[in-house]
């Protein structure tokens, strides 16, 4: 056999699945043609398919939820990549977990079916998202795709692809933005008296279902001010609480796949093995039977969100910046450092957990110990510009009440303080050595015009109220931040880190 003929065997693609299965890669072992969509997903990207789109394959492979397959939906231009690369090989991929001691699992995911771009057919995506099979549509569009204004927690109405969407819908015209499709969609399901179906976020947005809840109905009361109040009355939006660190996939990964098996995919997953999702059971219009596929359904979901919101992303927030300060690229790396290890702990036990309403049944030193472990992964090689992107919509929501919570309650908020001065630092756009960050968020020009001040005035960038509040005004969380934005400028982050773990002054 060539070397042509080989790399066309392997291609990714379901008339090559009994060969990839060959190569040792788990692939679906039913039929596809059979699987029905019974979900829309818009944001299709690493972390759905290593989580939600898995759980549906385990579903589909356990011979359950054949009429739950995954249509993907993207609104934005950069979707567009994703539509070529999962058309080209008939929607497969593959999901390789990592885990610490090197051993990888790869298996080949069957349970996203179709893609829609909506620039491509507008009419063609409402179409589908109107049909009555259609009784779940989910959501991972990050955490500043929710429009949610960073202090008032409200709507931003006036933001201009709002503004330009709310009059296409009131014109009957066809939307451009997420809230568009979905909240239209509803519309003509309420008109032509067919069941609305569920919005279900998976997005690492405390209370996301609520959240998601309050901007839809926010945008629909815009449009129809009836229509926002049947939607308040008859869709389910349910809290969930999802986890597993997912690096953005790199040309290394597609070469290692194709080092290591032959296989050729254009969009690689790999993910760690942990794997945790925890969801509220309250739907519309049913659900696929996640409880079959290791999901969790409870009542209340907030305990177990609040546990990872503020010991997980708040201590990536942690190991990004002082990370990347001291020079490092990889997640792991930093870990290496034990100094940066024990400080991420401090934060843990110090102040994390005590803003935590109890968990029975959780072993909280387990969990923290499963986190250092987690972050410390060499396989995985999570980048800490990645970890350390979109700042202003997660120091927000996840470092930011520990920090209102401790102060009320009157346990210490030092080390998330330092954490703050640590995104201050960085967002003067170099580390310690001089070289250049892309500060990469939708703030990043306010950010950096900001953090240019702080050689005159050290508190100019807590004094930004739309991310912090009134925190300035509070002396037990400035204190700490000017000594650690001091100790960041003058001893660098690595001594900084030191002297946390240590519990020694800055």
């Amino acid at each position: 056999m060539t070397s042509n003929e080989r790399e066309d065997r392997l291609s990714l693609n379901a008339q090559n699945l009994p060969a990839l299965s060959e190569s040792g890669i788990s692939v679906p072992d039913y039929d596809r043609s059979a699987v029905t969509p019974g979900i829309v997903h818009f944001g299709v990207g690493g972390f759905h398919r290593a989580h939600m789109a898995m759980v549906v394959d385990d579903l589909l492979r356990a011979g359950l939820a054949r009429d739950w397959g995954i249509v993907g939906a993207g609104v934005l231009a950069h979707d567009a990549v994703m539509r070529d690369a999962l058309a080209a090989q008939d929607h497969l991929y593959t999901l390789t977990l990592k885990h610490p001691d090197g051993v990888k699992e790869r298996r080949v995911i069957g349970s996203i079916i179709d893609y829609r771009f909506g620039p491509d057919d507008p009419q063609g995506l409402l179409a589908l998202l109107t049909d009555p099979a259609i009784r779940l549509v989910s959501l991972t569009v990050t955490e500043g795709g929710y429009n949610v204004h960073p202090v008032t927690g409200e709507f931003v109405s006036d933001d201009p692809t709002i503004v330009a969407d709310v009059a296409a819908l009131r014109a009957g015209a066809a939307p451009a933005t997420v809230f568009g499709y979905v909240v239209s969609a509803l519309r003509h399901r309420r008109e032509q008296g067919i069941e609305p179906f569920t919005v279900q976020s998976c997005d690492n947005i405390s209370h996301n279902g609520r959240v998601a809840k309050q901007m839809f109905s926010a945008f629909a009361r815009l449009v129809d001010e009836r229509l926002a109040e049947w939607m308040d009355a008859h869709v389910a939006f349910p809290n969930s609480m999802v986890d597993r660190i997912t690096p953005a996939t790199t040309d290394d990964d597609r070469a290692e796949l194709r080092s290591d098996t032959g296989v050729v995919d254009a969009w690689p997953v790999v993910a760690e093995p942990f794997f945790q999702w925890v969801l509220e059971d309250a739907f519309t219009a049913g659900r696929p039977p996640y409880e079959e596929a290791g999901v969790q359904l409870v009542d209340d979901v907030r305990p177990y969100e609040h546990m990872k919101l503020r010991l997980l992303n708040s201590g990536h927030q942690g190991l990004a910046y002082f990370g990347l300060l001291g020079g490092y690229t990889f997640a792991h790396e930093a870990m290496a450092n034990p100094d940066i290890a024990a400080y991420l702990r401090r934060y843990m036990d110090e102040e994390g957990t005590p803003s935590l309403a109890p968990l029975p049944g959780i072993d909280l030193d387990a969990y923290k110990d499963s986190l250092i472990e987690r972050f410390s992964n060499p396989e995985i090689r999570d980048t800490l510009a990645r970890l350390g992107a979109e700042s202003s919509d997660r120091i927000p929501k996840w470092l930011l009440p520990v920090v209102i919570d401790n102060l009320a309650s009157g346990h210490p908020v030092e080390v998330a303080a330092a954490i703050c001065a640590s995104w201050a630092r960085y967002a003067e756009g170099h580390d310690e050595t001089g070289g250049r960050f892309t500060i990469v968020d939708r703030y990043a020009e306010q950010l950096q015009t900001v953090a240019a001040t702080q050689a005159e005035d050290d508190l100019a960038f807590v004094r930004q109220e739309q991310f912090f509040g009134h925190l300035a005004d509070q002396p037990r969380f400035t204190e700490p931040y000017r000594a650690a934005l001091a100790s960041l400028h003058e001893r660098g982050a690595k001594e900084t880190a030191r002297r946390l773990a240590a519990h020694e002054p800055l």
